[in-house]
């Protein structure tokens, strides 16, 4: 498959900029992989497609305010960096990507905030865009992070929208968001709200929680159309040996897996043996998935609608047939509904 491959007519009005105000009362398309044929329902009639002890899995990882808009010393210019990942908690130093990447260098001082200045020394250029930063911070690792995380502000994509809205703190997050350090959201997860988990609970389907901290690899635009020679940033991710318990009793029982979100299949399948069995990990998965690829780990798979080009997309396009994927996403287009981090859902059976 050629990157060429996954495009398709999308215009920006197709993005949705807010989410419903309930989240599962978001659209949802149902995707029959081995007919073709495509159901038009609400979120909430999840539910109706699964039975006891079918086992939903999802991603538990927290985003937190990663994004923060600071200057540079002496000119002032303007630097907007993302926070990606904490690399020595005594040294204060961050990995970070860094925005106009082209104006930082080596030994560079950034500056952030506005009564109560935080200031940043750039000691590393570890990618064409990213680098490492040491925070300079008096006081305890409790104070600084603290002082860090009111600085920072929610990291919603630039594309969904431009400016922030201080209700985007708790719209950009799953409800069961546990483990803090992710930069972006699972976003198939934040269609289900305590209503609807509840009425799984009653119905007797089981849920299962891993953990993918969304990171670097979300922001990469794939720029090689051989598909083959691309290479994904790695990202955290921990299968907890009750969690691959529970999807193997599952699995053992001839019940159905379902993945709730990409990131939850890409652990699934970096954890998933030869045999089908999901082992207990943890580490970090580089893992990119498209066509052909065969999957082994979920028999069902929850996904937003991606952006051309997008490695979700070809995932999505892997798992649900690519020629059937992509008539999906021109139903989609044509029936109105809305795209990206707070748009509609896609199950695929």
């Amino acid at each position: 498959m050629k990157l060429s491959q996954y495009g398709y007519e999308f215009s920006k009005e197709m993005i949705a900029q807010y989410p419903e105000i309930n989240r599962d009362d978001a659209r949802l398309m149902v995707l029959h992989r081995e007919t073709g044929e495509i159901e038009h329902r609400i979120f909430k009639d999840i539910i109706e497609y699964f039975d006891e002890k079918d086992m939903f899995v999802f991603n538990d990882t927290k985003v937190f305010p990663a994004r923060l808009i600071g200057c540079k010393e002496k000119t002032g210019a303007d630097i907007e960096i993302f926070l990606l990942r904490e690399l020595n908690h005594d040294l204060r130093l961050w990995d970070v990507l860094v925005d106009p990447a082209r104006k930082i260098r080596i030994g560079n001082k950034l500056y952030f905030g506005n009564d109560e200045l935080m200031g940043a020394e750039v000691i590393d250029n570890t990618t064409s865009r990213g680098r490492t930063l040491r925070f300079l911070f008096d006081g305890s690792y409790e104070e600084f992070k603290e002082a860090l995380y009111n600085l920072g502000e929610t990291p919603l994509p630039r594309w969904v929208r431009e400016k922030v809205e201080p209700e985007d703190e708790e719209w950009y997050q799953t409800i069961f968001a546990k483990n803090e350090g992710a930069v972006a959201a699972p976003t198939a997860g934040m269609h289900f709200s305590k209503h609807l988990l509840k009425r799984m609970e009653i119905k007797g389907i089981d849920s299962s929680f891993i953990t993918l901290h969304v990171g670097l690899g979300n922001f990469r635009t794939v720029e090689v159309e051989d598909l083959s020679k691309y290479k994904m940033d790695s990202e955290q991710f921990i299968v907890s040996e009750e969690a691959a318990a529970a999807i193997n009793t599952a699995k053992k029982g001839h019940h159905r897996v379902v993945s709730i979100g990409t990131t939850v299949m890409r652990s699934l399948e970096t954890a998933v043996s030869v045999g089908g069995m999901i082992k207990a990990q943890e580490g970090w998965t580089n893992k990119f998935i498209f066509h052909p690829y065969q999957f082994t780990a979920a028999d069902a798979l929850v996904s937003n609608f991606h952006l051309p080009y997008s490695t979700q997309l070809m995932m999505v396009a892997a798992f649900g047939g690519y020629d059937a994927v992509m008539n999906a996403y021109d139903v989609a287009r044509k029936e109105g509904y809305r795209f990206g981090t707070y748009g509609d859902a896609m199950l695929i059976l």
